[in-house]
């Protein structure tokens, strides 16, 4: 497992990488993907996916990849970042990944079944 950015653009998610990191060359051997997207709170909510990828090489940064680092970029550091950002890459792999199954977990309405269990074993 790598920790990721991504963008979702209502139909795909989209993630941008070097051409040269492992995971480009995995998913040229094998295009299925699972990825996980959770949050940092408690409780915590996550989604899962599984989907088939495509991977295209592009000159310059995938927009995209700018775009979902937004999210996690302070607005005040934004600028420095799009900067350090265009001068590293020359190219970029975008890899498209297509959903074919996702699950959300909210550990509120949605539990494992496995903690279920545990839970009413325990009289939780």
């Amino acid at each position: 497992m790598v920790p990721v950015g991504f963008y979702w653009d209502g139909a795909q998610l989209i993630v941008g990488t070097t051409p040269a990191a492992p995971k480009v060359r995995a998913l040229a051997a094998n295009p299925k993907v699972a990825l996980t997207i959770d949050t940092n709170t408690q409780p915590p909510h996550v989604l899962l996916v599984r989907g088939s990828t495509s991977t295209e090489v592009v000159n310059g940064v995938v927009p995209e990849y700018l775009e979902g680092a937004k999210k996690l970029v302070d607005e005040e550091q934004w600028q420095a970042f799009e900067v350090r950002v265009r001068e590293m890459y020359e190219q970029m792999a975008m890899i498209t990944i297509a959903p074919e199954w996702a699950k959300v977990l909210d550990f509120e309405t949605r539990i494992p079944d496995i903690l279920t269990r545990l839970i009413e074993e325990r009289n939780l």
